[in-house]
């Protein structure tokens, strides 16, 4: 699959600085931020500071420093936020995945109970 970074996202643009977050934890690979429309007490977003449209991408093109700076970012933000009780770690990937934002990020919701993952 062919992937088409689009730098004009708003992920890009928060990488950028030309646009305000509430930053949670930041590593040279990665940044943490709150969802500005938490879905639960506990909503934040870790993004890839490389241009990667989605966990795929990320996957198969991040360089192995970049994967585990993401990794220990998330592990960081699990820490930092006390998801104690349990969290959901969410990367939507494209129209069928409702991916909303064209940079890869993965979502870490908690605070709650959040029901099953899918219902048919």
């Amino acid at each position: 699959m062919e992937f088409n970074y689009d730098p004009q996202n708003i992920f890009a643009k928060i990488l950028r600085g030309e646009i305000p977050n509430n930053t949670v934890y930041e590593n040279d690979h990665a940044l943490a931020f709150h969802d500005i429309a938490p879905q639960a007490p506990t909503h934040i977003l870790v993004i890839p500071k490389g241009p990667y449209m989605s966990l795929d991408h990320f996957a198969r093109d991040a360089s192995a420093d970049e994967q585990v700076c993401f990794m220990q970012a998330v592990a960081k933000v699990c820490e930092i936020a006390g998801v104690d009780d349990g969290f959901r770690a969410i990367a939507n990937s494209r129209e069928h995945g409702i991916q909303e934002v064209p940079h890869f990020h993965l979502h870490i919701v908690a605070g709650r109970v959040l029901g099953r993952m899918l219902e048919q």
